[in-house]
């Protein structure tokens, strides 16, 4: 990687690129995961490449959900390997949920790579290799999962933009946690729980709210689940790119 100096005004938007690059380079990220990268980019830019409170607050309901569900999946493309791949199993330890594999331009080779460099970074096990199941729905390879994981899971985490698997998630009663730059694209317009914000920040701040919440009763965790408005958190999010203007300003 390019040394990057750590004031230079565009550092963590550089050093971001970069883990693409090289994801692609793992064989892990498609190319086409370039583009989506890019995309996201701009929307960030727009959203002042920062969280937002109301992002945070669904972050925080978000955590509540993992920590509620009897069986939770984080769900892992390549964009989201090559860019938080320490963070996304800390977020696994911390809830107990499960790590699956899932992609749009899926091989077995991909699967296996991913599944490879999450190991490296310290997951137990990571599923999605099976693919012995698949999502109503859908007609290309995002429809395949595995049996004990995806399909399963009460509670999935999607980051990253991902319409028709979430649409078809929704579908089969599963509670959806999105990860999304773009308020008006279709995952987090279908999410039970929209987060507006960059996978690089939200991961570790769901992490970090968890274990804020370890602790927490059932009671508490619910009510946090129950006060969660996510048609306001949307707005919030649409707001700030429309004019600019953060939560409640």
């Amino acid at each position: 990687m390019t040394e990057i100096p750590e004031d230079h005004p565009r550092h963590d938007s550089l050093v971001t690129r970069h883990r693409i690059e090289d994801g692609v380079d793992r064989g892990i990220t498609s190319r086409q995961g370039l583009v989506a990268q890019g995309r996201g980019e701009a929307y960030d830019y727009l959203l002042g490449e920062q969280t937002l409170p109301s992002a945070d607050g669904a972050e925080r309901v978000a955590a509540a959900h993992l920590l509620l569900a009897e069986h939770a999946v984080l769900s892992v493309n390549g964009n989201v390997a090559a860019l938080v791949p320490d963070e996304i199993v800390e977020l696994a330890e911390a809830t107990g949920a499960d790590l699956e594999v899932n992609l749009f331009n899926r091989t077995e080779e991909r699967v296996e790579r991913i599944a490879d460099y999450l190991r490296e970074h310290g997951a137990d096990e990571v599923k999605g290799t099976k693919a012995d199941a698949r999502i109503p729905g859908l007609d290309h390879e995002r429809a395949k999962v595995d049996s004990d994981g995806i399909h399963d899971a009460d509670v999935v985490l999607v980051p990253l933009e991902d319409g028709d698997r979430a649409e078809a998630l929704a579908e089969m009663g599963k509670t959806e946690l999105v990860i999304d730059l773009n308020p008006l694209s279709r995952s987090p317009q279908t999410a039970s729980v929209p987060i507006v914000d960059n996978v690089v920040r939200a991961v570790p701040n769901i992490t970090a709210h968890a274990s804020d919440l370890r602790d927490a009763s059932r009671e508490e965790l619910e009510a946090i689940v129950e006060d969660f408005d996510r048609e306001a958190a949307l707005a919030a999010a649409e707001e700030r790119i429309r004019t600019g203007a953060a939560d409640g300003e």
